[in-house]
């Protein structure tokens, strides 16, 4: 679920039959687009190694969506202006992964990947979510240790009790109950959603097109949803499942996909002439991987400059996940194993500053936390642990395991979004086939539910994200397309 981090690379081969889906732009829709409020002061974004081209600005809008005359809070976004004005649609706005990303820098990255046709169609916006970056941030002031990865995502203990995550849940909670203001109770996907439809507005666009990313596919769901005729072109890339348990059914869904995932890199990581080879076969692999977890939750190696200060088995767990997002990581988790097998272990990652730190943690807490209501008895996370750590040994128990939430101070403000079939079809689904954070299943989930409303293209690739990443040729050729002219394929596709 907490899609973080990781990105990936390319896509490949095969072609589909393409046919007209969504009519092409009329001249009142450029009209609408050309329309500037004069309230938006453009400026130099701040930062290093972004395009010349790319501006930013800001707009309030309400911290409570109940209260729309209350308590404002401020939200950044940027934009490069599409290179061709002569065929210029509108607006594509580059929806983060997450929760915990932003796109606000992205129009000058990942934006400038995308090929030349989409680059003349659309001016690209990126922007900082509630709560995040150069938005109005928000921050728990959370203890120093509980800003790991291993305490966001709970990882019971070696014996698989769980008595430390409930008390790391009510240490976390009460520190953002006395340290991140009201807004950290307003945080949440819906009003995401609602505050891309404040920067919509702000543009003078009457619909805006979309490429949302891991989390920003529900994000995007979800505007779909609360807004259906203001959308133009979604392209929706490695899929969250549509399920109203929201992130507690994205946790869990790191059980299968790590498995999936895990078999993918056994594969390479037992294969003849690899320099990182660690073991024979595939079935090897596996069987070390685990052996080594296990010593190193009884015998931690010292890992000075790391968050925690130690190499034990949930920190390599952990590194395995991660690693998993994009097969390029591969080598440095092969790495890891092979010298945690000698006793030493390779230069500590380096971590992001504190203040960064703490910003993602609480965005994180308290999207996963208002959007659905957790369970708080350890008695019921005990027993899902259990079953778990049986059934999927690689994952220990965390994916069923009480995060912050158990102890989460608010209930939320609203239901989570039901996602349903009823809108304009205006959808192209991109998944890759193998996706540790998003599994295909999920996918598949997110595609029933949107029914007539979208188009599915799966990627026979490994990784997470599709797209211009860790897709093919094939995949990214259908998405372009689809954003350049408004055709996609005729029915859903697998790309080999």
């Amino acid at each position: 679920m907490t899609k973080i981090k990781r990105i990936a690379a390319l896509l490949a081969a095969s072609t589909a039959v393409l046919s007209l889906a969504v009519p092409l732009a009329t001249a009142s829709a450029a009209t609408a687009g050309s329309a500037r409020p004069p309230h938006l002061h453009w400026t130099k974004c701040e930062g290093t190694g972004l395009d010349p081209r790319q501006q930013c600005t800001t707009i309030e809008v309400p911290m409570d969506y109940a209260d729309p005359h209350g308590e404002k809070i401020t939200l950044a976004f940027s934009r490069i202006p599409a290179e061709n004005p002569r065929t210029r649609r509108g607006a594509l706005f580059l929806i983060p992964g997450g929760p915990g990303g932003g796109s606000l820098d992205q129009p000058s990255s990942k934006g400038q990947k995308l090929p030349q046709e989409v680059r003349n169609t659309y001016d690209l916006i990126g922007f900082d979510p509630r709560g995040y970056g150069r938005s109005t941030p928000v921050s728990c002031g959370m203890e120093r240790g509980d800003l790991a990865r291993t305490k966001l995502l709970p990882w019971p203990a070696p014996d698989g009790s769980i008595e430390a995550n409930m008390a790391t849940a009510r240490r976390m909670s009460e520190a953002c109950a006395r340290n991140g203001g009201r807004l950290v109770q307003h945080i949440s996907s819906a009003n995401e959603a609602r505050d891309l439809d404040r920067i919509r507005a702000a543009l003078g666009e009457r619909k805006i097109s979309a490429w949302g990313v891991s989390y920003g596919t529900y994000i995007g769901a979800v505007y779909n949803e609360l807004f259906p005729d203001r959308t133009d072109r979604f392209v929706l890339d490695s899929n969250d499942n549509p399920d109203v348990r929201v992130e507690r059914a994205w946790f869990a869904a790191y059980e299968g996909g790590v498995e999936d995932n895990f078999a993918e890199f056994a594969e390479w990581a037992s294969r003849p002439g690899n320099p990182e080879r660690v073991a024979g076969t595939p079935a090897e692999v596996r069987r070390l991987f685990l052996r080594l977890a296990a010593h190193l939750d009884r015998e931690p190696l010292p890992w000075p400059g790391a968050t925690p200060e130690e190499l034990n088995g949930n920190v390599l767990r952990q590194t395995m996940l991660d690693s998993l997002y994009d097969p390029d990581d591969y080598p440095a988790l092969a790495k890891l194993i092979l010298a945690a097998r000698k006793g030493t272990v390779p230069p500590a990652p380096k971590a992001p500053p504190e203040p960064v730190l703490q910003n993602v943690t609480a965005v994180v807490a308290a999207t996963v936390c208002n959007d659905v209501a957790w369970p708080t008895s350890a008695a019921g996370y005990e027993k899902e642990v259990a079953e778990s750590r049986a059934k999927f040994p690689l994952t220990a128990g965390m994916p069923r395991n009480a995060p912050v939430c158990a102890a989460w101070p608010y209930t939320p403000k609203e239901p989570p979004v039901r996602i349903t079939d009823r809108g304009p079809s205006t959808v192209l689904m991109v998944q890759n086939r193998h996706d540790v954070a998003t599994p295909l299943s999920g996918a598949l989930e997110l595609r029933r539910a949107l029914g007539r409303r979208a188009v599915m293209v799966t990627v026979n690739s490994t990784g997470h994200e599709a797209y211009l990443a860790n897709g093919n040729a094939c995949g990214d050729q259908a998405v372009s397309h689809f954003l350049a002219t408004g055709e996609r394929p005729a029915r859903d596709v697998v790309c080999d």
